[in-house]
């Protein structure tokens, strides 16, 4: 299927792994340039070497979100290098789990500053140009804003601002031509999730399999999700495929939200 983003051009923040790494690859693989945003230079330009590869055009900018400057600079030199702007895709932002008795205010404001100030500050540069293409915004937010957990306070109530941020400007978005929708994972097979996979295993000496299990029931899933089926969404939200969805918080999380 075409989606028609040939020759477009997307920033991609959080690009150096994950699911960013998955989704700016997708996107050059549909023809796109892509602008890739995070704090580590080389895996930012080894990334950047295999969408040359694809003979797609590539920029690394490593720098950090939580720098109040860096967004404008980002926008500002995509569009120098790349000459327009028709998506950006919010995904920068790891937020710090634990006991919220536990949890700083350090740790507060650290997971406010990169994942939903880093993705206002982009959007607020980006919008322009946004608007001059008729492109759209997308976030990936996570399942955690919708649905409470006791060792999530920080991530779920950044993942739930950036639900709302979505909705208020996508209203905006109306009238001014620019699409904003976001993206709910459920729990994606990442570096992050191996980690807490190892942590499992070290702490109850099971199996890996057997870990793997016991988080899969206590999601009550059939199984995780993979990073490219997060690209894959991201692809085809940003298409002309389905241009009437607006305001949008899409989960992709095999079915673990189970309300309304």
């Amino acid at each position: 299927m075409d989606l028609g983003l040939a020759d477009k051009v997307a920033i991609v923040t959080g690009a150096s792994r994950g699911i960013g790494h998955a989704i700016a690859l997708r996107l050059a693989q549909e023809g796109m340039h892509v602008a890739l945003v995070a704090r580590s230079r080389e895996p930012l330009e080894a990334l950047r070497r295999e969408i040359d590869a694809l003979g797609r055009e590539a920029v690394a900018l490593p720098v950090d979100l939580r720098d109040p400057a860096a967004p404008a600079h980002v926008v500002a030199t995509t569009a120098g290098a790349l000459g327009r702007l028709d998506l950006l895709v919010n995904n920068a932002g790891a937020t710090k789990r634990g006991d919220f008795l536990a949890l700083t205010d350090d740790d507060w404001a650290d997971g406010y500053a990169l994942k939903l100030f880093g993705a206002v500050r982009m959007t607020r540069a980006a919008w322009p140009l946004l608007q001059a293409t008729g492109g759209s915004v997308i976030s990936i937010a996570g399942n955690g804003g919708r649905t409470g957990d006791r060792e999530f306070t920080i991530g779920g109530s950044v993942n739930a601002a950036l639900g709302l941020l979505t909705k208020a400007l996508a209203d905006r978005g109306i009238a001014e031509g620019v699409r904003v929708n976001a993206i709910n994972p459920g729990i994606v097979e990442t570096d992050r999730f191996r980690t807490r996979l190892q942590r499992l295993v070290a702490e109850t000496g099971v199996s890996e399999a057997a870990a793997y299990d016991t988080m899969r029931a206590a999601h009550r899933v059939a199984r995780f999700g993979r990073p490219e089926e997060v690209a894959d969404l991201v692809a085809v939200m940003a298409s002309g495929r389905i241009a009437y969805l607006q305001g949008a918080v899409v989960d992709l999380d095999g079915g673990e939200t189970r309300t309304l």
